[in-house]
């Protein structure tokens, strides 16, 4: 068994948009039923994924196996690691429909999202967290950026930090973001937040940031994306989104699980101070709740 065989299923569906559409439509239907694929050998698969033998072939080897019968292998491992972590969940298929009852839509989230969470635990890179930990450890200001959803992630990232005392900043307005941007110094750390790494606002504030010499980092959940190629440090997700991708469910809670530990980390790292500075925060806003009869 490869030493990545229990990521498999992660790693197909971070690798779909940079695939041939032939490729592609291979990449979708081991992620849309794993277990059934797993079952086809290379020509049935090509026929229903209409495409050619030679499509299969170069589709496996993209994932960085030599023989078709070694990633079916790792593919019904995948599956079966999979399958033990929601056993504890109520039992869902398929995707959001419109015909779903309440309790349908609230098992499939739930099993959408606990599936993204998951995932990105198990497939985030330690080294480059450390990383990103230490980049923001040693900055004197930070300043987040994401658009939509993303930007609740950025926001959180900015109050979670400013609650231990960090300089942290976060931007709503692309304009005001890249300006910003432009003032950057050796001192400063960029973090920006999108789940397809392509948003063009997004990337763009990065790459001024950079060129104005402040460290970057990028959350995201492609690692081949040009957000990513513009950092200096990626922290990947392994969001799962469905056809309700406008809402952003599981890209969002996966995002804000990374800034959680990228948080914790930090704050972890300068304990005495941090711990102090949460006390603080928390006796000012405790001591201005209304008090009870």
């Amino acid at each position: 068994m490869r030493e990545d065989a229990e990521t498999l299923l992660i790693r197909l569906r971070a690798a779909m948009p940079a695939l041939r559409p032939s490729e592609r439509r291979i990449a979708e239907e081991f992620a849309a039923d794993p277990a059934g694929a797993a079952n086809l050998s290379i020509a049935e698969l090509a026929a229903r994924c209409r495409t050619s033998t030679t499509s299969v072939v170069r589709f496996y080897q993209r994932m960085g196996y030599a023989h078709f019968k070694d990633f079916r292998i790792d593919l019904t491992r995948a599956v079966a690691r999979e399958e033990l972590a929601t056993s504890s969940l109520p039992e869902v298929s398929g995707d959001i429909d419109r015909h779903d009852s309440l309790e349908g839509i609230v098992s499939k989230v739930a099993m959408n999202e606990t599936l993204s969470i998951a995932d990105t635990a198990r497939s985030l890179d330690m080294r480059a967290l450390g990383e990103a930990v230490a980049l923001l450890l040693a900055a004197r200001r930070i300043d987040s950026f994401g658009v939509g959803a993303s930007a609740l992630v950025g926001l959180d990232l900015q109050q979670k930090l400013s609650r231990i005392g960090r300089t942290a900043l976060n931007w709503h307005d692309s304009h005001a973001a890249w300006t910003s941007a432009a003032t950057f110094d050796s001192g400063c750390v960029a973090v920006a937040v999108s789940h397809t790494g392509a948003t063009v606002d997004t990337v763009e504030f990065l790459a001024i940031a950079r060129k104005s010499g402040a460290a970057t980092v990028a959350i995201t959940n492609f690692r081949d994306s040009p957000l990513a190629r513009a950092a200096d440090v990626t922290l990947t997700t392994a969001a799962r989104e469905t056809r309700f991708r406008s809402g952003a469910l599981g890209s969002r809670i996966a995002q804000l699980m990374v800034v959680d530990c990228l948080f914790t980390g930090v704050a972890q790292a300068s304990y005495e101070e941090s711990m102090q500075a949460l006390r603080n925060t928390y006796a000012v806003v405790h001591d201005r709740q209304v008090k009870r009869a």
